[in-house]
């Protein structure tokens, strides 16, 4: 028997208000599979499970909130292959030696939940041991009660697609969905379809709630950082020349949703200069440094309402930039519409932030722990130039690092700017 736990989706998180289960008991999982949406101090995260397996027990309810680490349900899996992360496995207990007597048919706990479901158990068919009914047949019993009203709903028309942080925050305002104006891709209704259709009505009092309570969240994941890590700063100026003449040539003739952004040549040229210097690139646990296998690069997001979030673009060294592009405004929009993956906010090896589109020169970062490096590129700016005896007027940026001590020392990190720079400035060995 397989525990599947409630992940720690960052040094900011210690509880999960689980939304929703996206299964039920007896049903067939693959690896990679969502099976639950958990709401977080900054979002609604589908969490995936990572071994395949059969449902065998739900054991928290939407609605509850539990802390990092808590056993949200149980699987029957395949082979040895665990759950990641913080997943155990355990041998199944043995088979009943004897036949359940007819008093004890159905169990302490089929009993409890059947009252919480609303459930009449005398109606209930049970597949235990002499019929017994188990928790397993409760949940099909409270399924196939709700099966009704569902296809009469499927009859009067397709379901509109909501996000769950939008249906959990509509739920918190009493407001129908039905009544709101969707605006995301496919006629997809966000949580900021929701917070629009209260604001006349609805003080602003929740939404800065949500907002207190992930200010806290950074707050207490930045403080443990500084607290802990060794930070060291570096930073170099990067002429940004040629990549700006070969990243219009590339755009030229281009529709405007396929053209490329400097932000996508930026996160390939990091994920290429960390092949180079590996120490940068995974994290600190356990007093000892665990290099990453790849390259998963958190991308700084800023949120409409207020925050930030740093998402994992996966596999950026190995992935053409056409690819990366689309990849990276799809993160982008869905961290704001508050739909992420669980894998999306564990995996990041190392965190990129810029914030040159805010007009500011350069960018200090706080590593965000268990990561032990955080690359920050500032504006491009035009400014004066020296090469070779001559002045000229050179478009260049600020790229700065913050690493941890622990790991490397400030010359390594220099040759790792180094490197930065000179990919940079061979723009085509990046595509």
């Amino acid at each position: 028997m397989i525990e599947f736990k409630l992940p720690s989706l960052g040094a900011d998180m210690d509880q999960g208000t689980l939304l929703e289960w996206k299964v039920s008991p007896g049903d067939t999982v693959r690896k990679g599979q969502v099976v639950a949406v958990v709401d977080t101090s900054k979002a609604a995260v589908d969490v995936e499970i990572w071994v395949d397996g059969v449902v065998r027990e739900l054991l928290v309810h939407p609605g509850e909130t539990v802390p990092t680490g808590a056993v949200l349900a149980t699987f029957d899996g395949v082979g040895e292959t665990l759950l990641a992360p913080g997943a155990t496995v355990r041998p199944a207990p043995p088979p009943p030696v004897a036949r359940i007597s007819a008093a004890h048919r159905i169990s302490p706990a089929a009993r409890k939940h059947a009252e919480e479901l609303g459930v009449d158990i005398g109606h209930i068919a049970g597949s235990g041991p002499d019929g017994g009914v188990t928790v397993e047949d409760v949940e099909r019993a409270a399924l196939a009660a709700r099966a009704a009203p569902a296809a009469t709903a499927a009859e009067a028309g397709p379901r509109r697609p909501v996000t769950p942080a939008a249906r959990k925050r509509a739920r918190e305002l009493g407001i129908d969905i039905e009544t709101v104006t969707a605006s995301g891709p496919g006629g997809a209704m966000l949580l900021e379809d929701v917070e629009r259709a209260a604001a006349p009505a609805t003080p602003a009092a929740p939404a800065k709630d949500r907002q207190s309570e992930m200010r806290r969240a950074i707050a207490a994941a930045m403080s443990r950082s500084k607290r802990e890590i060794p930070h060291y700063y570096l930073a170099e100026t990067v002429p940004m020349k040629s990549a700006l003449d070969w990243l219009t040539t590339i755009n030229t003739g281009r529709p405007v949703t396929e053209r490329l952004l400097m932000a996508v040549v930026q996160l390939k040229a990091v994920a290429l200069a960390l092949k180079k210097f590996p120490e940068m690139n995974g994290f600190y646990r356990d007093n000892t440094f665990q290099p990453a296998a790849a390259a998963h690069l958190g991308v700084a997001i800023s949120l409409r309402q207020g925050g930030l979030i740093a998402p994992a673009l996966h596999d950026v060294g190995e992935k053409p930039l056409e690819q990366l592009m689309r990849e990276l405004a799809d993160l982008v929009k869905r961290a704001r519409a508050g739909s992420l993956r669980s894998s999306e906010l564990s995996d990041p090896t190392i965190t990129v932030t810029n914030l040159g589109e805010q007009g500011v020169a350069a960018v200090y970062g706080v590593i965000y722990p268990p990561q032990v490096a955080l690359v920050g590129f500032g504006r491009i700016a035009e400014q004066p130039w020296a090469e070779k005896g001559a002045l000229s007027v050179m478009p260049a940026m600020t790229a700065s690092l913050a690493a941890d001590h622990r790991v490397s020392d400030g010359h390594r990190g220099a040759l790792f700017l180094a490197e930065l720079r000179e990919l940079l400035q061979q723009p085509e060995i990046l595509k």
